[in-house]
């Protein structure tokens, strides 16, 4: 008999029993199978995934979910989903969760508090098991939507200290700090900051905290004109450094808090003629292959994404196989590499 007709055997609604006739084992074993796969052998689950894949059949989880209140899907809500930055960290949280038989459902905030209270009302309506968001800093319904939920929440942008339920981040305060430090040790004396728009982003907010605090420990002055806002991209880098040269003659470094902008200040240099770092020096956020084979390699800040995302999905899980409710707060911290660029 061909799988059409099989179908057809159903009346056209498969049910989970029948996934189970047809492939030797009981409806708790695909449930298991479906909802906890390692929760069975893996003869087991062979067999049940072949029957699912022969007959096209799609659990009902919402269904299913009416008296757990809970789906197998997780939430992710990130700032962009244009910004590369996230792959590693979503692909991360992704195998994880699919290896203990859980999904996950994206959305971009486009770094709007009103935007992700939209998402995480809908990701909530739609009976996600947990929630994964960048953002550490949250409209008061968000809170209150969340708290009402009791479902695990983890944050990954930050290191709150009073987070929602669970963070797994590094500080952008002390990784802006320590790179700033870094580049007065080398002998940098002028040292310009350019940062991501500031408003609804506390990733920002902490690096330029975290930029003032070393000039505070240098005994240097906070000049705010050393601080320019610009939004992610190669000609708006290039233009922040040529406003801060225009403005400090004697500038020696420039400090990106943003990958794109740090190499799109390095094309400017090229383009006009600036020694990089004989002239000016340039760091950047973000260990990605475009500093690496830039040339010369740019000194940066190389942040854990993946294992953010990787330990993120594995507290959600624990979580959801009954560890215990508590605060958790998982610093992964950050690493200075230096390279040709300064």
């Amino acid at each position: 008999m061909n799988s059409k007709a099989r179908r057809a055997e159903g009346g056209g609604n498969l049910k989970m029993r029948d996934i189970a006739r047809h492939a030797g084992v009981s409806p708790m074993t695909v449930s298991r199978a479906l909802r906890e796969p390692s929760a069975v052998s893996e003869k087991m689950r062979r067999k049940v995934e072949a029957a699912v894949r022969e007959f096209g059949y799609v659990p009902n989880r919402i269904a299913g979910s009416l008296s757990s209140n809970r789906t197998n899907v997780v939430g992710l809500i990130v700032p962009s989903i244009r910004n590369s930055l996230y792959a590693s960290m979503i692909q991360a949280a992704s195998d994880a969760l699919r290896a203990n038989g859980l999904h996950l459902m994206i959305g971009d905030s486009g770094h709007r508090l009103e935007d992700e209270e939209a998402l995480v009302a809908a990701f909530l309506a739609q009976r996600v098991c947990g929630l994964i968001l960048h953002n550490t800093v949250h409209s008061k319904r968000v809170r209150k939507l969340v708290e009402a939920s009791g479902i695990p929440v983890i944050e990954t942008g930050n290191l709150p200290d009073d987070p929602l339920d669970m963070a797994v981040s590094y500080s952008n305060f002390e990784a802006a700090r320590a790179m700033t430090l870094h580049l007065a040790r080398l002998g940098y004396r002028k040292i310009g900051f350019v940062t991501l728009p500031l408003r609804d982003n506390d990733r920002s907010e902490e690096r330029r905290r975290g930029y003032f605090a070393a000039l505070s420990e240098l005994g240097r002055p906070a000049d705010g004109s050393l601080v320019l806002e610009a939004a992610g991209g190669f000609s708006e880098g290039a233009d922040a450094l040529v406003r801060l040269v225009k403005a400090h003659p004697d500038l020696d470094a420039g400090f990106f808090a943003g990958e794109v902008l740090a190499v799109g200040a390095l094309f400017e240099c090229q383009r006009r003629g600036w020694a990089v770092p004989g002239r000016i020096a340039i760091a950047s956020f973000d260990d990605v292959d475009l500093l690496r084979h830039a040339v010369p390699s740019v000194t940066t800040l190389r942040i854990p994404r993946q294992e953010i995302g990787k330990r993120s999905a594995e507290l959600l899980v624990r979580r959801l196989q009954g560890a215990p409710a508590e605060r958790v707060r998982v610093d992964l911290g950050f690493e200075i590499v230096q390279r040709e660029s300064s």
